[in-house]
């Protein structure tokens, strides 16, 4: 099979998308590092499980919410559980598997540091596009997470804002293609 090469403008958005892709992480952390001594994923954490009912999730769910590995996510629990802002606990209706619940410090600490985070996306992201950029990079993620996300894995994560945002919800299969 013969390597179709990118042409030059190929190659000069996947190096754009690339920069983006590697800078981004580090924009987030610094400024959640700065302001709540958390990572970018300590946070995700957090906030996944302020949203979940009780402010509890299956240790697995969780995994898969945040697109982690389990040892990894029990890592990344393990340090906030130290801190107070986690509670781990046997799952009562599967004693095999373990719960991860949000604790008030943990709440607290989310809350506080949402304003801050937020106001770090905006800057960086939200607020140097224009409505209409915005809307174009929802289209082209709608394009590239199906083929990066096969399973549908992440499908709800991602898609769970899209009925407030009144944005139709794409199924997985069905992203617009431009062969």
């Amino acid at each position: 099979m013969e390597t179709r090469w990118l042409s030059p403008t190929e190659l000069a958005a996947w190096v754009r998308l690339v920069a983006v892709v590697e800078l981004l992480p580090g924009v987030l952390d610094t400024q959640l590092r700065r302001d709540a001594g958390l990572t970018s994923f300590d946070y995700y954490v957090l906030a996944m499980l302020s949203e979940a009912p009780d402010r509890t999730l299956r240790m697995t769910a969780l995994a898969a919410q945040t697109n982690a590995t389990l040892p990894r996510l029990s890592h990344v629990v393990r340090r906030l559980e130290e801190r107070g802002l986690v509670h781990r606990f046997p799952c009562p209706e599967d004693r095999r598997a373990t719960n991860a619940r949000l604790t008030d410090e943990g709440w607290r600490t989310v809350r506080e540091a949402a304003p801050g985070h937020v106001a770090n996306v905006r800057e960086h992201v939200i607020d140097a596009l224009t409505p209409e950029q915005l809307e174009q990079l929802s289209q082209i993620a709608d394009a590239l997470l199906p083929r990066l996300d096969p399973t549908g894995t992440m499908t709800a994560l991602y898609q769970r804002y899209d009925r407030a945002s009144g944005r139709p919800t794409p199924s997985p299969g069905r992203a617009r293609r431009r062969d």
